[in-house]
């Protein structure tokens, strides 16, 4: 062992430690290595920054981009309402749809943002089922770090294995090399989660779901609003229809606010939010709220050609992407004191319907018209998502925002743009399955039509990319460099080559070991990045084909299951899920076993040991 490698070695080993206490940030750490590495004179400055110019790099921030376009026109979002309206009252399908909608997911996007993306949908679905979110929360994340194993981009490690590959001269995995692993992987988390479920706490806890964020359900109950809503559907005959909202003047005729419109749009229903001169159209469907608790809503609807249409629980979750609601709290400086609800113009102001109050604590009961603002008071706002954030932005004088829904999560700016995003989604997969042009450039094309489409913009964009992720990335790289030439490399070959001498699928088992212990310390791209190298120098070793030790290193690399720091999807959903440490290793361990054995007998039947062979 020459002293360079000593001194690799002890780099190697001060990293691990860094990214174990995490101090300091991961990031930092790569940069520190990037500084320190050409420092040695045992690899140069340009070998050190070579990662920066990575067509890898570049496609892991465009796949956070065109994730992010999914997020802000609703596509992940909508497949998350399919998961409530599809799970009804069994906690067994809801896990089978949880997962199966998340893996599938997480298999074109960031895993990271998939469970970003589903936290708060998962915790309504708790809420309105009664169990604990510690009984969703880990099947989520367990499915996000398996939907890694889906594809060539579902996840960072696959595309640093793949950049390994190619760097030696070698043919890269196709897009769908990793699908024949990542379902059966998947098949069997789903079914150890639905008997591993019985190890997480069973019950809500009343004071922990107190302290959550407000769901619109519980306003619903809370302002007793289930009878002063009504969702009414425009019939062919109904004289309605062709006329502006202002015209018809349903607030005073009929003591009847339009809170949202549904209207069908070729493949999407979208949800406008209403304005004077919105011209209502032929099977539009109007969510209004009435002030009036004595409203003869069945009249309204004969008088006019309405159908009333029902007005389940969820509905109002399931619109949360365009309209939102809030509570504002009146302080005592505020103007709207003594002024009554008409006659403070709160709609032309604030662009927001008063749709009930508190004042001390009890709802209003009575007509809110007939309501005079009083200081303290809570009042109860509904209407577009950027007219509530422009009052929490806004300097307080008069309104306060008490409390933002959990639902805010769901708002998406730009939902209209759906059957963009889908189509563009397509099109990037299409280019990549074929290979008509390099990955990176299909993921550049997807991000270059979005934007187009006005899926996403500029600072969304830049705003989208996990930089500190890219950083880690390109600072971990020169280690494969530096240990490949002071010999580290070779001489960690000739000692796992030896355990392999009766059968490969030993050797396998040792990688995936290996790769998923190292994964307790330091991130799963960083374990990619570290182990690549090593499963390509024992494949060589053996004379065997490198591509069932790459594509084990890059299985275990996501089977990141067995602490809450192995993954930050793991650590999202700690504090929802109210997770232990302990949690994560008892349902972790075994789990990371079981994928282990699917591994090692599923690889070499669909990549085989044969020299050059590819499956």
């Amino acid at each position: 062992m020459n002293s360079d490698l000593l001194v690799v070695l002890g780099l190697l080993g001060a990293t691990i430690a860094m990214f174990a206490a995490n101090r300091p940030p991961m990031d930092a750490v790569a940069l520190l290595i990037m500084i320190l590495l050409p420092l040695t004179g045992i690899i140069t400055v340009p070998e050190a920054l070579a990662g920066l110019a990575d067509a890898n790099i570049v496609l892991i921030a465009a796949l956070f981009v065109i994730g992010e376009g999914l997020v802000r026109t609703g596509v992940a979002q909508q497949l998350g309402n399919l998961l409530v309206r599809r799970a009804g009252k069994s906690e067994t399908h809801l896990i089978l749809l949880l997962m199966g909608i998340v893996a599938g997911v997480g298999a074109f996007m960031s895993s990271t943002g998939v469970v970003a993306i589903f936290i708060p949908v998962v915790l309504r679905v708790a809420f309105n089922l009664g169990i604990a979110p510690g009984r969703l929360m880990m099947p989520l994340s367990i499915a996000a770090l398996v939907s890694g194993m889906m594809t060539l981009v579902a996840t960072a490690p696959n595309l640093v294995v793949n950049a390994e590959l190619t760097r030696h001269g070698l043919e890269g995995f196709g897009f769908f090399a990793f699908t024949p692993f990542g379902v059966p992987i998947l098949l069997v988390a789903v079914l150890y989660m639905l008997v591993a479920r019985r190890w997480l706490c069973a019950k809500e806890d009343p004071a922990a779901a107190s302290a959550s964020k407000p769901c619109f359900s519980t306003w619903i109950k809370e302002y007793q609003l289930k009878r002063r809503g009504f969702r009414l559907a425009l019939q062919s005959g109904s004289p309605w229809i062709g006329r502006t909202i202002a015209e018809l003047n349903l607030r005073s005729r009929h003591s009847l606010h339009i809170v949202s419109i549904e209207r069908r749009r070729h493949f999407s229903t979208n949800i406008l939010s209403p304005q004077a001169d919105t011209v209502l159209e032929v099977q539009d469907v109007l969510f209004a709220s009435t002030r009036n608790p004595q409203l003869d809503i069945g009249s309204i609807c004969q008088e006019n050609d309405l159908k009333e249409l029902p007005f389940p629980d969820t509905y109002l979750s399931g619109i949360s992407h365009s309209i939102g609601m809030a509570e504002l709290i009146v302080p005592p400086e505020s103007k709207l004191i003594g002024k009554t609800v008409l006659a403070s113009g709160f709609r032309t102001e604030y662009d927001l319907e008063v749709i009930s109050l508190k004042r001390n604590h009890k709802a209003w009961k009575r007509p809110i018209l007939e309501a005079k603002f009083a200081m303290g008071d809570v009042v109860l706002v509904g209407g577009a998502w950027h007219a509530i954030r422009k009052i929490h932005q806004g300097d307080r004088r008069d309104l306060i925002v008490m409390n933002m829904p959990a639902e805010l999560e769901n708002a998406v700016p730009v939902h209209t743009r759906a059957p963009f995003a889908l189509g563009i989604l397509a099109l990037v997969v299409s280019l990549m399955v074929w290979g008509a042009i390099p990955n990176v450039l299909a993921a550049l094309t997807g991000c270059l039509l979005l934007g187009l489409c006005r899926c996403i913009d500029m600072s969304s964009a830049y705003r989208a990319i996990h930089w500190p992720s890219l950083l880690l990335i390109v600072g971990m790289l020169p280690f494969s460099l530096a240990l490949e030439r002071t010999g580290g490399i070779e001489l960690a070959a000739g000692f796992l080559g030896r355990l392999g001498d009766l059968d490969p699928r030993v050797m396998l088992a040792a990688l995936f070991s290996v790769t998923a212990l190292l994964g307790l310390f330091i991130s799963n791209t960083a374990t990619a990045v570290l182990m690549t190298p090593l499963a390509l120098a024992v494949a060589s070793e053996m004379g065997v084909s490198p591509y069932p030790f790459c594509m084990t290193v890059a299985l275990a690399a996501s089977a990141a299951f067995m602490t809450p720091v192995s993954s930050p999807v793991n650590t999202l959903v700690v504090g929802p899920g109210r997770y232990t440490f302990f949690d994560f290793v008892r349902i972790g361990v075994p789990l990371t076993l079981l994928v282990m054995l699917v591994t090692v007998i599923l690889v070499p039947l669909v990549l085989p040991f044969k020299p050059g062979i590819m499956g």
